[in-house]
């Protein structure tokens, strides 16, 4: 799931900020691509931004029909464009499936091309700071991140840079894979290793409990929660790649994914929801639980056996001034919210 969110409010912090390391930034970009170095090297011309742009259009929609519909081309010209572009590099691009995708050198160059355009959108908007230029910056979170902290502690910060938010919300293990295939510039996720060329900073732990509501524990455990009752009471899953309930009940019951009935409810808001109108029992964020446990209506069926789960904010090392600022901000917003495990 995609979601742009325009940040428009016009003030914005010191614009002195931002301009002592602009081109300090784009030079050390060009640097650490190995991949336009050794380009360079065989060929001193520059990539050609038409062929660029058909490389993005193909990788962002998934074919090269929908590619040309984006760019007002046909087919057959796009196609062509990648071709040379493929030629000049001296390797394949993309991997000509349904959809398309881009091959391991193909990611590479999708990552520079992220990079690069976000330090030119950032120095154009501030030469036309007047005109109130947002910049555009793409980001890879997890669900719980999106429902929880992430827009109370940073929506100022969001507003007054001037940030377009083009998110995709993906469960927190897979998020980092967004990185590494370039359809992001940063990313929250549980992977505590940086890749090449990026950097991981600790955020803090997000702490899950078990919960469903009262009249779902009267009905499915009544004498608390055993192997043989959690076999046929209904599980709420975000997705299948979300992990949290079926690690706690292989770990604590010896239930493997599959022995027991499970929905499928994605988003932090609408899996509540569902939890709370007794379809099933599941993780939600300790951040959510305050009032509604307190409240009664939604019980914690393992109070002793929370779930600590470690977030690591990821970006690239060579960043513009602004994302620099901004990864800043996530992690300071982060530590002051999150709680640091057992």
């Amino acid at each position: 799931m995609t979601m742009v969110i325009h940040s428009l409010k016009p003030s914005r912090a010191p614009q002195g900020y931002f301009h002592a390391e602009r081109w300090q930034a784009i030079a050390r970009l060009r640097g650490t691509s190995s991949l336009l170095q050794g380009f360079h090297k065989r060929n001193p011309m520059n990539l050609d931004p038409k062929q660029t742009e058909a490389f993005r259009a193909v990788i962002d929609t998934g074919s090269f029909e929908q590619a040309a519909s984006r760019l007002h081309l046909t087919p057959p010209a796009v196609s062509q464009r990648v071709r040379a572009l493929e030629s000049a590099l001296g390797n394949a691009l993309i991997v000509r499936s349904r959809p398309c995708r881009a091959t391991r050198v193909g990611q590479q160059l999708l990552q520079y091309l992220r990079r690069a355009t976000l330090l030119e959108q950032d120095f154009i908007a501030d030469l036309a700071e007047e005109q109130g230029t947002p910049l555009t910056i793409m980001l890879a979170l997890n669900a719980d991140t999106l429902g929880t902290w992430f827009f109370p502690a940073l929506s100022d910060v969001l507003i007054r840079e001037r940030v377009l938010l083009d998110l995709t919300v993906e469960d927190q293990d897979h998020t980092y894979a967004l990185l590494e295939t370039g359809m992001a510039i940063g990313c929250i996720s549980t992977e505590p290793k940086p890749m090449r060329g990026c950097f991981a900073e600790p955020l803090g732990v997000m702490r899950y409990r078990l919960v469903a509501s009262a009249d779902f524990r009267k009905r499915w455990f009544p004498d608390g929660m055993s192997r043989d009752t959690a076999r046929n009471a209904p599980v709420l899953a975000y997705t299948r790649k979300d992990m949290l309930q079926s690690s706690f009940l292989l770990s604590h019951f010896g239930l493997p994914d599959g022995a027991y009935p499970c929905h499928y409810v994605p988003g932090t808001e609408p899996h509540f929801h569902a939890i709370r109108r007794g379809l099933g029992y599941g993780m939600m964020p300790e951040l959510l639980l305050g009032d509604v446990l307190a409240s009664g209506k939604v019980v914690d069926l393992a109070a002793d056996h929370p779930v600590d789960v470690a977030l690591y904010w990821h970006a690239w090392k060579v960043q513009s001034p602004r994302m620099e600022y901004l990864s800043k901000q996530i992690v300071t917003a982060a530590r002051g919210m999150l709680g640091v495990g057992a």
